[in-house]
């Protein structure tokens, strides 16, 4: 797969899985209101789709290329010893 098309193909997952939780989200919220009288059964597909929404986010960042990002701003920065200004050179 080229890069332009890996990337496009994250980005879309990525953004399916952000509208999957919040719709998930926003069911279980509306779901708690009784005056709306939506269907009880479907709350516990509600919750499930935050998780398939977090897994489908997941893959999208994963085939975009962009599961490094925390690694290299926060693990990298610090804890990685290469990283650190406080090495010392022989």
């Amino acid at each position: 797969m080229k890069r332009k098309t890996a990337a496009v193909l994250g980005n879309v997952l990525m953004g399916l899985g952000l509208v999957t939780m919040v719709g998930g989200v926003g069911y279980s919220i509306l779901n708690q209101l009784p005056n709306l009288g939506l269907p009880q059964f479907l709350a516990h597909g509600a919750v499930a789709s935050i998780f398939v929404g977090a897994i489908l986010w997941l893959v999208g960042a994963r085939v975009g290329g962009r599961e490094r990002v925390a690694d290299r701003y926060f693990w990298v920065r610090h804890y990685d010893a290469r990283c650190r200004k406080s090495h010392r050179h022989p």
